[in-house]
């Protein structure tokens, strides 16, 4: 016969039994007994949503700041890459604010953007290292020398944002996959009897 219900961990619950050769009538049951009940939304908040959703978003300010920084100065081709990390700020704000209620919507939307996020900032990455805005190379002069590596020195430091915005990402994607991906159906608590010897 298959069994249609398993027990899961999300409850727990303990009923210690008294001993049996020490028991009075009605003494074997007790009156109290233990119900650990594990919430996924408190699973969340373990992996500190509020924290990581602030360093989102100043991820994303940053990011967008140097890249108007190297939009004014070397062109508008930078847009590219820079613009749409826009997104760090809205997987951010909304990080935060899943951290902030147990509002589940709110959680499984913060979910969504940050596995956009995740891509996006790894597209981020491959953009901004394959475009560059002409080449320097045959010019001799000392300030093209200074632009070209002013631009590559900005370039890397939205790289390392980007990469930052990646491992946040990953780390958000696991912390809400523990609130927003459970098994609904078919469980039951699972309970266990202990006898005192």
């Amino acid at each position: 016969m298959r069994y249609t219900f398993k027990p899961d961990d999300c409850m727990v619950i303990s009923i210690p039994l008294g001993n049996l050769r020490n028991m009075r009538d009605g003494q074997l049951m007790p009156e109290k007994f233990t119900c650990v009940f594990k919430d996924t939304y408190k699973v969340f908040l373990k992996g500190r949503p509020k924290e990581l959703g602030a360093a989102q978003l100043s991820i994303g300010v940053f990011v967008i700041c140097i890249g108007s920084l190297i939009t004014l100065e070397y062109g508008l081709s930078h847009l590219v890459y820079t613009l749409p990390s826009a997104l760090f700020i809205a997987s951010g704000i909304l990080t935060f604010a899943a951290g902030s209620s147990p509002f589940m919507p709110v959680v499984k939307l913060s979910f969504i953007f940050n596995i956009i996020s995740l891509f996006w900032s790894i597209a981020a990455i491959v953009l901004c290292a394959l475009l560059n805005e002409g080449s320097w190379d045959w010019y001799n002069s000392t300030e093209y020398n200074t632009r070209r590596n002013m631009l590559v020195g900005l370039k890397v430091v939205i790289g390392v944002l980007c990469g930052l915005e990646l491992i946040l990402a990953l780390i958000l994607i696991y912390w809400e996959s523990k609130a927003v991906c459970r098994s609904h159906f078919n469980t039951l608590p699972l309970i266990t009897i202990k006898q005192e010897v």
